[in-house]
């Protein structure tokens, strides 16, 4: 199959859905598919350094098994980095002119969203749509929409219309403009469901390649030995530092557990953002500086070592559709301790591969400690291993597949009974 991928981020933008998309690729193209990805340009904002910064991100463009087509973006970026992309992308129509595509796989509803319906419609190609981001949670990436103590009454209950009813009315209308829906987990299918879509929705998680499974133990215990400081334990989290991310909650959370069982633990936070001085701000008024190491960004390839050094991963999210890195983290071997979510739900067993609580801080804490118990560390670990199996992407992009081919036949079949019906109107017409 010839496939496009339409997405409004993509490498270096570090994110999830970047990361979704280039492992779908991959996968697919292991299969014998063509995979063509229409991704956003990034500039450096340093002009110096626009030059290197773009023949790097041509020269991983070229060694990538999919073919990448990069559009123009708009110079204005958003506080967490992410692009705008350009209104009328001509790169991603010039390819469509020359080249015919079976399946368009569109990654997000705005920008690049509406042209991949477009696109669909002129050319009678079938679209499928991965509903990555609940985006009622992402408003405050939009200036006009960002809300605080001084906003008028106006504007922010213009902001709450757009959140309960603006965005899931828009959603419903993209979703049911598309061939198919998929979902990042069954708790968002439920959701999408909720949100009056008829188009049929399968459920499609992000997998994880074989990377993921192999274990580098001995880089593991050095960062182990790093950064624990000779404490007992040793948890990390991994995702940016961003308001939807709930740091705030983690952090007391973090607080509640060193009133508990004092400062035999040490905490790896794993990811950068535009919160990062905030948050080391609010660990020193909790007084938990001692215990919480910021590490910053870390090369893809190499978080699953930080995963693996970790008795257990902490998440406190409550705005994923799957959270890509509980799967990650289970793959290491590594238990997860986790907010009530739609994306842990799915992923977490109750006492059996991790602890989901509600947001209390007192809740969390104790489920860390009993999660920290010899007893159910070991088990709990060898059942998160068995639970990763079933993210391995190989196999989920053999399902992607038979999806495309499916959603295919569906159109193609519309397609012959609109024919039909279009030649019995004509027919009744001349008579």
């Amino acid at each position: 199959m010839k496939i496009a991928m339409l997405t409004n981020n993509y490498r270096p933008f570090v994110g999830g859905v970047p990361v979704s998309v280039e492992r779908q690729a991959k996968e697919l193209v292991k299969l014998g598919n063509q995979v063509t990805v229409f991704a956003p340009k990034y500039e450096s904002e340093e002009k110096e350094q626009a030059q290197y910064f773009r023949e790097k991100i041509l020269e991983e463009d070229r060694k990538a098994p999919e073919r990448v087509v990069r559009y123009h973006s708009q110079k204005k970026k958003m506080d967490n980095g992410m692009v705008y992309p350009g209104i009328y992308p001509t790169e991603i129509f010039d390819v469509f002119e020359q080249e015919r595509f079976d399946c368009i796989h569109v990654h997000h509803p705005m920008f690049v969203g509406p042209w991949a319906l477009w696109l669909g419609k002129r050319y009678g190609i079938p679209v499928v749509y991965t509903y990555h981001t609940r985006y009622e949670d992402y408003l405050h990436y939009i200036p006009c929409f960002r809300i605080n103590e001084r906003s008028t009454i106006v504007k922010k209950k213009a902001a709450e219309w757009i959140q309960r009813t603006g965005i899931p009315s828009y959603m419903r209308w993209f979703c049911n403009k598309c061939d198919l829906v998929l979902a990042p987990s069954e708790g968002m299918r439920q959701i999408i469901r909720g949100y009056g879509v008829d188009t049929p929705v399968a459920v499609l998680p992000t997998g994880l390649d074989g990377s993921f499974y192999r274990k580098n133990i001995e880089r593991s215990q050095t960062i182990r030995e790093e950064y624990s400081r000779g404490k007992s334990h040793l948890l990390v989290t991994v995702s940016r530092l961003e308001k939807e991310k709930n740091y705030g909650f983690l952090l007391r959370g973090i607080a509640e557990l060193k009133q508990v069982i004092g400062d035999d633990f040490q905490v790896i936070v794993v990811g950068d953002g535009s919160q990062k001085a905030e948050l080391k701000v609010r660990a020193s008024i909790l007084g938990i500086q001692d215990v919480v190491t910021f590490a910053g960004n870390i090369p893809n390839d190499q978080v699953k070592d930080y995963m693996g050094a970790a008795d257990l991963f902490l998440f406190a999210s409550k705005s994923e559709t799957q959270g890509i890195v509980l799967a990650e983290a289970m793959a290491a071997g590594t238990p997860v301790v986790a907010v009530h979510a739609v994306g842990a739900d799915d992923i977490i067993e109750e006492g059996v591969n991790g602890f989901l609580t509600e947001e209390r801080e007192e809740e969390w804490a104790a489920k860390v400690v009993e999660a920290l118990k010899e007893e159910n560390r070991d088990r709990m670990k060898d059942a998160a291993l068995l639970c990763a199996e079933k993210y391995r992407s190989s196999r989920l992009a053999i399902y992607e597949e038979m999806l495309y081919n499916q959603c295919g036949f569906r159109k193609g079949d519309r397609l012959y009974e609109m024919e039909e019906d279009r030649r019995e109107s004509s027919a009744v017409a001349f008579h």
